[in-house]
């Protein structure tokens, strides 16, 4: 069970308006009824009303609602036998037909209702080691986009946002999202945090960002968790926090400009680095045995950092001059790189 103020949204594709829905079921009962109807009044002489013997229009149509509905008054009846068999062969299905219309809504959201626990159930089970992503704004929304790019599926892809208007969005995305605030565990226990790989950190405030992150820690110690913070100055307080690396926007994006300035080119370069799967892609693999011992500058692709016991190095650096078995290349390919 989850807390009233947190909400799990299955993907979905496009709902159906419930107005039409309901519309529908208002439309096929009416056509029922008007059609039984016909039927009586072309053989009212059939039929007999205790009250004065004879079947009027209107007669008919009480006959026909007060039949259909299961009432039955038992004040007018039929006395032929065509009128008995039409009744026993067409009026009694169409009884039955209109009471599943009448109660269809409900069996609707019945049906409905258990089919979405048995789907949580199931996602409960097989979601371990996946990503959730905090933030379905646009910085959100690049991340999730990079993720698919880079192979993550779909069915391992959670968001949270406190914004129900977001989490329909990313339901009708295809992705599983939960409605809550990013600061607090019945949220996180929702997403399953305590299951995941990695937990990406897109939120639009800085505070928020820096509490969401320390939540995260405490219910994942294990967790990678990357995160985006608008300004500098709060960069440290989020890797205090536990967050694993972190992307500061606002500084980022001055960099950018002020590059543009004099240099168009190097800014459509930095952004080809950073567009996975087209023109320049940056890759990262770990060092194979036969390569142990070379240095960064002599493989065939450019190699623009080396990653040693969690930590980066620039190509250059002498401490990374000699590669080891467990370092991991950080290098240029064109296109997707291999897998």
């Amino acid at each position: 069970m989850h807390e009233p103020d947190v909400k799990v949204r299955l993907p979905r594709g496009r709902p159906v308006s419930p107005l039409r829905a309901i519309a529908l079921r208002l439309g096929i009962a009416l056509a029922l009824v008007v059609l039984a109807w016909g039927m009586v009044v072309l053989e009212s002489g059939d039929y007999t009303d205790n009250a004065d013997g004879e079947v009027s229009v209107l007669d008919a149509l009480y006959y026909t609602t007060v039949t259909l509905t299961t009432t039955g008054y038992g004040d007018i009846v039929p006395v032929s036998e065509r009128a008995r068999l039409l009744n026993t062969l067409v009026v009694t299905p169409m009884r039955v037909l209109f009471v599943i219309v009448l109660v269809g809504t409900t069996i609707q959201a019945l049906t409905e209702r258990s089919r979405t626990e048995i789907r949580l159930a199931r996602w409960r089970a097989r979601m371990h080691e996946h990503v959730v992503v905090l933030g379905y704004g646009t910085k959100g929304r690049s991340a999730v986009r990079q993720l698919r790019l880079h192979g993550h599926e779909a069915a391992h892809l959670v968001i949270v946002d406190s914004d129900p208007r977001a989490t329909a969005d990313a339901a009708q995305d295809g992705y599983l999202s939960v409605t809550g605030d990013a600061t607090r565990s019945a949220t996180f226990r929702a997403a399953m945090v305590e299951r995941a790989a990695r937990v990406v950190v897109a939120l639009d405030r800085d505070d928020t960002a820096i509490l969401a992150t320390l939540a995260v820690r405490r219910m994942n110690p294990a967790v990678t968790v990357v995160a985006a913070a608008r300004e500098a100055e709060h960069a440290e307080l989020l890797r205090q926090s536990g967050a694993s690396s972190v992307v500061v926007s606002s500084e980022t994006a001055g960099r950018l400009l002020g590059m543009a300035t004099d240099s168009p080119a190097a800014v459509d370069v930095v952004e080809d680095l950073v567009s996975f799967g087209t023109g320049l892609d940056l890759a990262e693999r770990p060092v194979a045995g036969a390569e142990v011992g070379r240095s960064p500058e002599s493989f065939d692709v450019p190699v623009l950092a080396v990653v040693r016991a969690g930590r980066p190095h620039r190509y250059n650096d002498p401490e990374v001059a000699t590669l080891r078995e467990g370092d991991l290349l950080l290098y240029v390919v064109t296109g997707a790189p291999p897998l």
